[in-house]
C-alpha cells in the first residue's frame, strides 16, 4: 500500500469549502445569541450600563504607510489596506512597510479591523502579521473582551454604511462622532461572564478556522504548480 499524503488530502477544495460553510454557520449562531442577549432588550436591566462604542473599545486609525516604507536594511511587512481586508489576504500588488512602526499599528491574526472609509467592513483579520494603513481602525480594549466590542461594532455596521452613503461625494466614510452615537448595553459582571462563555468560543473557533484555511490554501497554491509541471511526482501515492 502506498503512502497516503495528509497534506494533499487536507488541501482538497472541498475541505476549504466546508470550513467556509462552518464559519458562516458559526457567525449565524453568534448573531442569534447576540440578538437574544442584547437586541431583545428595550432598555438595559437595572444592573447593566448603557454607553457607546467608544466606551467599550479604542478605535486606532492606521498610518499613511507611504511615509513608512522599509529601509534598505529592513525586511518589510505587508500593508493592510481596504482591498486586503475585503479579500482576506495579500497579493502581488500589496504594498510593504517598515516592521519598526509603533506596536499599536502592527496587526496580528485575530485582531478586529474596521474599515471606516470607502467599503465599510468589520472583520477579524486572519491573513498574517502586517501594518495598519489609514482609513482602517484597529479595534481593541484594555477593559473589555473581543466578543463584546466586535459584536457591537458589527451590529452598528449597517447604520454606518447608511450614514456614509448619505455623506458620500467621492468616497463615503464615517467620523468618530458616529462611534459616540452608537449605543451599546454593557452587562453586569455575572451576565458579562455568562454571555462571554457563549460568544467568545464561537469567535475563537471562527478565527482558528480562518487561519487553518489560509494554511491549507497556501499549501494548495504551493503544491499545485509543482504537480502540474511534474516537478512533484505522486504516481505512487494513494489519494
Amino acid at each position: 500500500m502506498g503512502w497516503k499524503s495528509p497534506y494533499i488530502n487536507s488541501c482538497h477544495p472541498q475541505k476549504l469549502l466546508v470550513c467556509y460553510m462552518l464559519n458562516n454557520n458559526l457567525e449565524q449562531q453568534a448573531r442569534a445569541i447576540f440578538i437574544n442577549e442584547f437586541l431583545s432588550l428595550n432598555t438595559p436591566p437595572n444592573s447593566w450600563k448603557q454607553g457607546s462604542l467608544i466606551d467599550i473599545a479604542d478605535y486606532i486609525n492606521g498610518l499613511a504607510m507611504q511615509k513608512h516604507r522599509p529601509s534598505d536594511n529592513e525586511i518589510g511587512i505587508p500593508v493592510l489596506k481596504i482591498k486586503e481586508l475585503r479579500q482576506g489576504f495579500f497579493d502581488n500588488n500589496s504594498e510593504w512597510c517598515s516592521p519598526n512602526i509603533k506596536s499599536e499599528y502592527i496587526i496580528q491574526d485575530g485582531d478586529v479591523i474596521f474599515s471606516w472609509s470607502g467599503s465599510l467592513l468589520v472583520d477579524f483579520w486572519c491573513g498574517g502579521i502586517c501594518g495598519l494603513n489609514q482609513h482602517l481602525f484597529k479595534v481593541t480594549s484594555s477593559k473589555y473582551d473581543k466578543w463584546l466590542y466586535y459584536a457591537w461594532t458589527k451590529h452598528h455596521l449597517d447604520r454606518f454604511i447608511s450614514v456614509a452613503a448619505d455623506k458620500a461625494t467621492t468616497m463615503g466614510h464615517i467620523k468618530r462622532d458616529e462611534l459616540a452615537k452608537a449605543e451599546v448595553f454593557i452587562p453586569n459582571e455575572s451576565d458579562y461572564s455568562r454571555i462571554g462563555e457563549l460568544l467568545q468560543p464561537i469567535y475563537d473557533l471562527i478565527i482558528s478556522n480562518r487561519i487553518e484555511n489560509k494554511k491549507l490554501a497556501l499549501l494548495r497554491d504551493t503544491l499545485l504548480p509543482k504537480l502540474m509541471s511534474g516537478e512533484l511526482d505522486i504516481s505512487n501515492i494513494e489519494i
